[in-house]
């Protein structure tokens, strides 16, 4: 087993992430209602990015297998926080598809696999996984 992720903290609540495979660099910020600076994403943007990310590259291998083009297709994801415990109590993530003239059968394939990539999987059954898709 290799590592994925080398992180150095760098001080006032900020962290520098190296992806070891490919040499990309991700610094992190605590937000600005948690002490921080709020100059770089924080670990909890991270995470919605990455729910996000992954239903939208699910969909692309589905796309991709099945001769739909989806390039522009754009996401808005906003991230809702709780308190006590401070936490990312849901995930709101709106699919912007270019108008390309989509088949219903097209767009039922592309929505049958939002949610069932590995980080939608993975993430605690209390986050609230909001989907919108709009064609």
């Amino acid at each position: 087993m290799s590592i994925t992720v080398k992180t150095t903290y760098l001080g006032d609540l900020r962290t520098e992430n190296i992806h070891l495979q490919s040499g990309s660099k991700i610094i992190t910020d605590a937000p600005c209602d948690n002490r921080g600076k709020g100059e770089a994403f924080s670990p909890t943007d991270l995470l919605a990015t990455s729910l996000g990310n992954c239903i939208m590259t699910i969909m692309g291998i589905k796309a991709m297998d099945n001769g739909i083009d989806l390039e522009g297709t754009e996401l808005n994801i906003t991230k809702i926080m709780a308190s006590d415990p401070r936490r990312v109590s849901e995930v709101v993530m709106e699919f912007n598809f270019p108008k390309k003239g989509y088949s219903v059968e097209e767009k039922k394939l592309i929505e049958s696999v939002a949610g069932v990539s590995p980080v939608p999987l993975s993430v605690s059954k209390e986050l609230k996984q909001t989907i919108k898709f709009n064609w």
